[in-house]
């Protein structure tokens, strides 16, 4: 849910995982890959190290170098594999049952599971399987998904098997990293709305360590070669024997990657299905420059999300890019808003103009997004107070209008402003001179021909839509799992 004091959208998950060849510290392996993920979820985070068939875990609320401590770091032990998570949940409150990964034991041995994505039939499924007797611990999806692989490992021959089948009951987003006693299986759905990549390390004896992370920084982030992106619905086995591709699942669907990973989510110095999310948003301002080219003396972007499409509006329309919005790089998480009785703005807490940059200028302000309005009005009064002549707003993404079921926390269209009002009127809502947003016929030139899903910005939805009223789908959920 977009709250009061963030406008800012937020990703559900990051999911890592490293398999060694033999005993090694993995978890401080795990911790840098999670550091890099750090964008992708600022509530909550956990790794499971599997030394030997035994694990060992450690999560909880918070940033990741606000959970690991040195000591907590040091007290891990070595192993050969290990699961990282970093969480921002939209299924699930923000409470230390659902930090992530989730540790499961069942008659055929152990399974630790960290979810990046949102079910889109999780309701019904989790309904169906309360009802054969199942008991839930937390409120996310992601215990649904590993009740289900336990139910059908219990039926099959081996774990990756029951990945498999559980995929056949699974609808919507799931980018998964799970590890058994023996295997690390890195899992994407067959639609591949979020992002999962392997990576690997090879030592001076030969031998190769694997990793599968949500975005290629990670990989760099621990020295890793980055080797290729999972396919969407393929399952990929790495353990003792090497590594192993199960494509049952790929080619069922048409190609559906979440768009907001170009606009957003992603690092800009990721690889996405072989796109480089930097260049994907510096074509965004390229667009806007080309389609709403403003008369104006300086092109500045809102840190962070803003900076790589303003460098290409400017590169197009000849105006000169500035510096005109520092941010504040220790307020993370934990800071605390000031209260509706505070006069101190958060907006100004986070960003400050550089007041020789902005005043008595013609500015064109680039942001990703515009979604309740709040703060980007808060952002222009801050730019007019330091002595801004002019501001025209522009955004790299198209207006949000619809909810999404797929990880992103739009889950209903009651504080989204385009949906009230139109363009004329946002832009005088918020304060700017003039007001564009990135036209939807543009996103197929920021996806460089991959599919993608758009449906929080047109409505078209590559899955069922979710209602708490189709009892014939849960009856037929029900009656498959049986």
């Amino acid at each position: 849910m977009i709250t009061q004091n963030e406008e800012k959208l937020h990703e559900e998950c990051g999911v890592f995982g490293v398999i060694s060849p033999k005993a090694a510290d993995v978890a401080q392996i795990t911790y840098y890959g999670l550091y890099a993920l750090q964008h992708r979820g600022q509530e909550s985070c956990g790794i499971v190290v599997n030394d030997d068939g035994v694990f060992a875990s450690h999560k909880n609320l918070g940033l990741v170098g606000e959970v690991f401590s040195h000591s907590v770091l040091s007290n891990m032990p070595c192993g050969r594999m290990a699961l990282g998570h970093v969480r921002y949940g939209t299924t699930g409150a923000a409470t230390y049952s659902n930090c992530q990964p989730i540790e499961v034991n069942h008659l055929k041995g152990k399974l630790a599971v960290a979810h990046n994505g949102n079910l889109s039939n999780a309701l019904a499924l989790r309904e169906a399987l309360e009802l054969s007797g199942a008991i839930f611990h937390s409120t996310s999806d992601t215990e649904t998904i590993a009740y289900l692989i336990i139910r059908e490992r219990l039926k099959t021959q081996s774990i990756e098997m029951a990945v498999s089948r559980a995929m056949d009951f699974l609808e919507g987003a799931y980018s998964l990293v799970l590890m058994s006693s023996q295997k690390l299986i890195a899992v994407r759905d067959p639609m591949g709305f979020r992002p999962l990549c392997i990576g690997k390390m090879v030592d001076e004896a030969g031998e190769t360590t694997y990793v599968a992370a949500s975005e290629s920084c990670a990989l760099h982030a621990v020295g890793a070669e980055f080797v290729r992106d999972v396919e969407p619905g393929e399952i990929v086995v790495f353990d003792a024997n090497g590594v192993l591709s199960i494509k049952d699942h790929c080619g069922k669907a048409c190609k559906k990657l979440c768009i907001f990973e170009y606009i957003y989510f992603a690092r800009p110095d990721s690889l996405i299905d072989g796109v480089s999310v930097h260049a994907a948003r510096r074509r965004a301002g390229e667009i806007l420059a080309e389609k709403f080219l403003a008369d104006a003396d300086l092109v500045v972007g809102v840190p962070d999300s803003g900076l790589d499409a303003a460098l290409g509006y400017a590169n197009v329309s000849g105006i000169p890019y500035g510096i005109g919005l520092i941010k504040n790089k220790y307020i993370g998480r934990t800071f605390i808003a000031p209260g509706q009785d505070n006069r101190l703005d958060l907006v100004k807490m986070k960003l400050s103009p550089v007041i020789n940059e902005i005043r008595g200028k013609r500015i064109v302000l680039i942001d990703d997004s515009l979604v309740r309005g709040t703060t980007c009005r808060r952002l222009i009064t801050l730019l007019r107070e330091a002595g801004a002549k002019e501001i025209h707003m522009r955004i790299s993404a198209p207006p949000f209008l619809h909810p999404c079921y797929y990880g992103t926390d739009i889950d209903s269209e009651d504080h989204l402003i385009a949906t009230m009002h139109t363009v004329s009127e946002i832009c005088t809502l918020i304060g700017a001179d003039t007001l564009a947003y990135l036209p939807l016929e543009s996103l197929p030139a920021l996806a460089c021909g991959n599919g993608y899903c758009s449906a929080c910005f047109d409505g078209v939805y590559p899955t069922e839509v979710p209602s708490d009223t189709r009892k014939d789908r849960f009856e037929r959920k029900l009656s498959e799992i049986k």
